[in-house]
């Protein structure tokens, strides 16, 4: 939905809905944070699923992000049509645990477990053997669908390593264990600011903006 104000004889757009399909509470914040300069300057009002009355998140039973992402998008439009809508899915892959956790990423200690606990379970499986290599990068899918129903594609990815240990306690997820390349300090302890700048989240959610601008004007 676009919202518009009269000015004399122009008609001059003020804010477009733009509708994230999330409950996560950490992601909702870091988009609010991304899109800073379009909701600022009223060209976009960003609003998630918690604050529809009536919503019932539907199942992440995709085997891949782009699969995940997909699903949360089409859930959430079938309530808002006619307005931007996306949806994202992102986790941490290591090497060392052939890609895990993965989509399983949220819940890897767990369908119910806590950042704590799916931290926990990374450095425990970490330590069952001898890894050396501790390799491992976010990776972000958002899946748009745009007013007229298009829908749009957005991919993003942060290589780094795990750390050996938790440090640090701003961000969410495994910001605490993740060193990103060039730092000795994981996300956790680099903060959010610096974390906005260069994440999977970031990247993927820059070409997004780019969409956005081209639909609500620059």
């Amino acid at each position: 939905m676009r919202l518009t104000v009269l000015e004399g004889q122009s008609k001059v757009v003020v804010m477009t809905e733009v509708w994230f399909a999330s409950g996560n509470n950490g992601k909702i914040n870091e988009m609010k944070m991304l899109l800073n300069r379009l909701i600022n300057d009223g060209r976009v009002q960003l609003h998630h699923q918690g604050e529809l009355p009536v919503f019932s998140a539907p199942p992440e039973t995709g085997t891949t992000f782009l699969e995940n992402a997909r699903i949360k998008a089409r859930a959430l439009k079938a309530m808002k049509p006619g307005t931007w809508v996306f949806g994202e899915d992102s986790g941490l892959q290591v090497e060392g645990l052939n890609n895990l956790p993965g989509v399983h990423s949220a819940r890897y200690a767990g369908p119910k477990a806590q950042d704590a606990e799916n931290v926990a379970k990374l450095l425990k499986m970490m330590t069952l053997r001898p890894m050396p290599n501790r390799k491992a990068a976010f990776v972000s899918t958002i899946v748009a669908f745009d007013p007229q129903g298009t829908e749009h594609i957005f991919e993003g990815k942060l290589e780094g390593e795990i750390a050996k240990a938790a440090k640090g306690t701003q961000g969410f997820g495994y910001d605490n264990v993740f060193i990103p390349p060039g730092e000795q300090k994981t996300l956790g302890e680099l903060g959010l600011a610096y974390k906005n700048k260069i994440s999977h989240r970031a990247k993927a959610t820059a070409p997004f903006i780019e969409a956005l601008e081209k639909s609500v004007g620059e």
